[in-house]
């Protein structure tokens, strides 16, 4: 009897067991599906809760164009003897004209941290969507218009603030944390490309701290492969709980249209600049005194450094903030207020946000040893420079001519006698000229020890022709940089 149980108990077991089997597979695909569908609706919920704080922005004014173009083409000659035979005079000048031009962009609804005035609406969007604006009109989603006026712009950051007239007041985006973001996740770009209103586009975040873009003067952008094209332009770009993450700006782009790799300002970037905007009409930056370059594998082993990690500083303003502080040239700058620095545009960025007269502590490898130096940041006035970008390059076989400077040299040159040498000669394909060394520049230094004459200068280089290379620190016009000499 034990024996007849057991059986049937086995044949149980494998008819449950050859169920699930073939019952999986049509599991696995209706959850696969249940997923999608659920990251859908996850994409579908955000549209509807952000769509309505987010614009569409028309912008109308003047532009100067060029005169009308000759029947002659460029040939000046012949319309001036075509107008000597008929009419007795030469042709009449043609001034520049003005048109009526129509720009677009995006933007959103947004409110200050310390709270929008009472029956004010505002609007970020990108300052180069509001080049030669006279007339602001803004379209929200439901067809309703209204017009704006420019509450102020910051064209370095590419960061500019709309008020809306009237009593009008929208429904505002919540601001996300971009410094907590992370590549791979959900990005979501709603905005209004190619005019086509509240178009929405989804990716993901594929790099952060994009620098040196030539986009605009402060630049930490976040960069996505959610399709962002002309037109999109100061639109949000929003994370999956429907947070601002970053205003998008700028595509790269050999067709004028999408390839993939869009930019957008990082939220906590755009936030501090439109509130300071709507505050005080302007953005006050952070100033230090230094003209820093990228530390190059090369530049770190003629320094003793062991990484190329931190940034170097080639000049240090008189009487500035870094000056006042006992910052050298030759420091090599790891960290800014505890936080590691490797890249010369987020630096220049966190000192351009530190507020004014806060005192900041700055860590620096000076001779092979770190020091802390505590530093009160200036205030930035347009004259000043946070930071200048500088590379260098080493060389293959040297090959120059220098000269020591009298005081007519010094003089044409605009700098002090006795105070470096100029490059007098550069031989084409050589080491110097391939470090990228000029005609006209002056070398200060020679393995960070002045030279003052041609002969400091040789008798310089000579000390260093076993090592096969040198340290230069070089001035060209207002800028001095480092760089390795090799040969």
């Amino acid at each position: 009897m034990n024996h007849k149980i057991a059986a049937i108990r086995t044949n149980q077991l494998l008819a449950l067991l050859w169920i699930a089997l073939v019952s999986a597979p049509a599991y696995a695909a209706d959850s696969g599906v249940e997923e999608l569908r659920q990251t859908s609706n996850a994409f579908a919920s955000v549209a509807r809760e952000v769509s309505p704080s987010v614009v569409f922005v028309q912008v109308e004014g003047a532009v100067e164009v060029g005169p009308t173009r000759s029947p002659f083409g460029g040939d000046r000659s012949l319309e001036e003897e075509f107008f000597r035979r008929f009419f007795g005079a030469p042709p009449p000048q043609q001034d520049p004209r003005e048109r009526r031009a129509v720009n677009q962009g995006s933007g959103f609804a947004f409110a200050p941290r310390n709270g929008a005035v009472a029956g004010k609406t505002y609007v970020l969007t990108n300052s180069h969507v509001l080049e030669n604006a006279e007339a602001i009109n803004i379209h929200l989603e439901d067809g309703r218009q209204f017009d704006a006026e420019i509450k102020g712009t910051d064209p370095q950051s590419d960061v500019a603030v709309l008020e809306i007239e009237g009593d009008q007041v929208l429904p505002t985006l919540e601001w996300g944390d971009s410094a907590a973001l992370n590549v791979g996740e959900w990005v979501i770009a709603i905005g209004s490309p190619f005019g086509l209103q509240h178009t929405l586009t989804v990716g993901v975040v594929s790099a952060k701290g994009r620098t040196a873009l030539g986009i605009s003067d402060y630049e930490d952008f976040i960069q996505t492969d959610a399709a962002i094209n002309p037109g999109n332009s100061g639109g949000p770009l929003v994370n999956l709980d429907g947070k601002v993450i970053g205003m998008n700006t700028a595509i790269f782009s050999r067709s004028g249209g999408y390839m993939g790799l869009g930019f957008a300002i990082p939220s906590n970037l755009a936030r501090t600049i439109a509130e300071q905007l709507i505050e005080t009409g302007q953005v006050v930056r952070g100033f230090l005194g230094v003209v820093i370059q990228p530390l190059t594998p090369e530049l770190a082993e003629s320094f003793g450094l062991d990484q190329s990690q931190g940034i170097l500083v080639s000049e240090v303003t008189v009487d500035s903030p870094a000056a006042e502080a006992g910052i050298q040239v030759g420091d090599v700058v790891v960290a800014y207020r505890g936080k590691p620095v490797s890249d010369i545009g987020h630096f220049r960025n966190q000192v351009s946000l530190t507020a004014p007269g806060t005192r900041q502590n700055l860590t620096v490898i000076r001779d092979g040893e770190r020091r802390e130096i505590e530093v009160e940041i200036g205030r930035l006035d347009q004259l000043q420079t946070v930071a200048g970008d500088s590379s260098a390059e080493s060389a293959q076989e040297l090959g120059l001519a220098v000269q020591t400077l009298t005081p007519e040299l010094a003089r044409q040159l605009d700098t002090q006698p006795g105070q470096g040498v100029v490059v007098t000669k550069v031989d084409p394909g050589s080491n110097t000229a391939r470090a990228g060394i000029e005609t006209g520049n002056i070398i200060l230094q020679v393995n960070r020890k002045p030279v003052n004459s041609a002969d400091e200068f040789r008798s310089a280089i000579e000390q260093t022709r076993k090592a096969g290379r040198a340290l230069l620190l070089l001035r060209a016009g207002d800028v001095q940089r480092y760089v390795v000499l090799s040969w």
